[in-house]
């Protein structure tokens, strides 16, 4: 029986090497852009970016052509570690601690991606599918945390997942002159308004 050619290895060996490189640069940008994105804001310099990933700006616009493709690519990311945070914070937590753990990753990730409403809001198509994408994900797990926390009676029963997600959004909404602290401080408010007396 005869064997693969050496052309043939060849010719498939490295493939998988090269989709696992691809991989890990996605990943290093992804990772870069986030702590990027925190500091200097979603219009920083495309080199500030790729830098701190090791990475040429070459692969930085073979993987996201348009800024607004790293950007989604961000959010989307932000959005799904932070659906993923609610089980694992109910298993670990009683149901209020865990819902106000949950509030905390959510406000952060709205409240310290500098200039990401205004990229958000900008009519850029690459975003549309954004807005169904952040229900999709976030509705029932926020759904589920409040759901534990109003049967332990510490919560009101009176306030939704969606109502709750829309005010949390609204209050991360950038101030002038104020940075993250004044979002979080104010959601604060808002997550005691909810608490059962």
């Amino acid at each position: 029986m005869q064997g693969r050619s050496p052309v043939t290895q060849d010719a498939t060996g490295p493939a998988p090497r090269r989709r696992a490189d691809a991989r890990r640069n996605v990943e290093a940008l992804l990772e870069a852009a986030r702590k990027v994105f925190d500091t200097s804001g979603v219009d920083a310099p495309a080199k500030e970016i790729t830098d701190l990933a090791g990475v040429g700006v070459g692969t930085l616009y073979r993987h996201f052509p348009q800024r607004a493709d790293l950007v989604k690519a961000v959010v989307e990311g932000g959005i799904d570690a932070v659906a993923e945070a609610g089980p694992a914070l109910a298993a670990r937590h009683p149901p209020a601690e865990a819902l106000d753990r949950w509030i905390d990753r959510f406000t952060d990730l709205l409240g310290t991606k500098r200039g990401l409403a205004s990229a958000l809001h900008s009519g850029d198509p690459a975003f549309a599918g954004l807005p169904g994408y952040f229900h999709q994900r976030l509705e029932p797990v926020l759904t589920a945390l409040l759901d534990a926390a109003v049967a332990d009676g510490s919560i009101r029963p009176d306030v939704g997942a969606e109502d709750l997600l829309y005010a949390i959004t609204q209050l991360c909404q950038p101030v002038p002159g104020r940075g993250p602290d004044h979002a979080r401080r104010i959601v604060g408010v808002l997550v005691d308004g909810l608490r059962v007396r």
